[in-house]
């Protein structure tokens, strides 16, 4: 059951981001941040890749070596713009991203509840980096956890199983990079909102799937925060505030 209240509550969570005005704002902001960055980045990887490649190896002169040339030339052209792509994520959502993530969060809970529950008060400059503390981690397993399994791929025979393996696990910590923001805000501490993460497991991997799709991926990632709000607030608290009534 879970599992399709993942996917429900990221198309709710779309739905709730472009019916509000200042949600639908903050989604297409995100999503310019990660394109533009996106692209400058690619554009950086390709402007200096055919410098890196004659570093690496120059044009050999023999028409037997060509094709090998321009073979690894593609190949290198793809792992940079793959690198790029990720790097560009990366900073986006680590110095950009997190800030509107957690607008988006606080808007929806108030919509949902009428206030936002918070940790002990900060300055803005203080919650800024604490925010950049705790995205760091959420940001970066994700793509460590890919890594390795992609290299566990490169490896073994089994690089079909370790794709799916690592693109579901890849979404799964995307999911939670969003469901984190709630808990997080509170000031809960991160074993705690870890354990959280594989006890609704099947909800993150549901969740996590629009992320799967090409090109609605972004548009999934950008207004995300508001669905996970929209369960943490009816389903976790919901559950609390049951536990305490009974």
């Amino acid at each position: 059951m879970n599992f399709f209240s993942g996917i429900s509550y990221n198309l709710r969570g779309l739905k709730l981001g472009l019916k509000s005005p200042r949600l639908l704002a903050l989604g297409l902001i995100r999503f310019v941040v990660v394109i533009g960055f996106t692209i400058l980045a690619a554009g950086l990887a390709l402007t200096y890749h055919d410098d890196l490649l004659l570093t690496l190896w120059a044009r050999p002169d023999s028409w037997w070596l060509v094709w090998l040339w321009y073979l690894a030339s593609w190949l290198i052209g793809l792992l940079l713009f793959g690198l790029a792509t990720v790097v560009a994520y990366l900073v986006a959502q680590i110095l950009f991203a997190v800030v509107i993530m957690d607008i988006m969060s606080q808007i929806t809970e108030r919509r949902l509840s009428g206030d936002v529950r918070t940790g002990a008060k900060m300055a803005w400059i203080p919650y800024f980096f604490f925010l950049f503390k705790q995205e760091i981690p959420r940001a970066v397993l994700p793509v460590l956890i890919s890594l390795l399994v992609m290299v566990a791929g490169w490896l073994t025979p089994l690089s079909p199983i370790t794709t799916i393996v690592g693109s579901l696990a890849a979404v799964v910590f995307l999911a939670w990079d969003n469901t984190d923001l709630v808990p997080a805000r509170r000031h809960e501490a991160f074993g705690a909102r870890f354990r959280f993460l594989f006890r609704y497991f099947a909800f993150h991997l549901g969740f996590g799937l629009w992320f799967l799709i090409p090109i609605l991926n972004i548009l999934f990632l950008s207004f995300a925060p508001v669905g996970a709000t929209l369960f943490y607030v009816e389903r976790v608290d919901g559950k609390e505030q049951r536990q305490h009534a009974d």
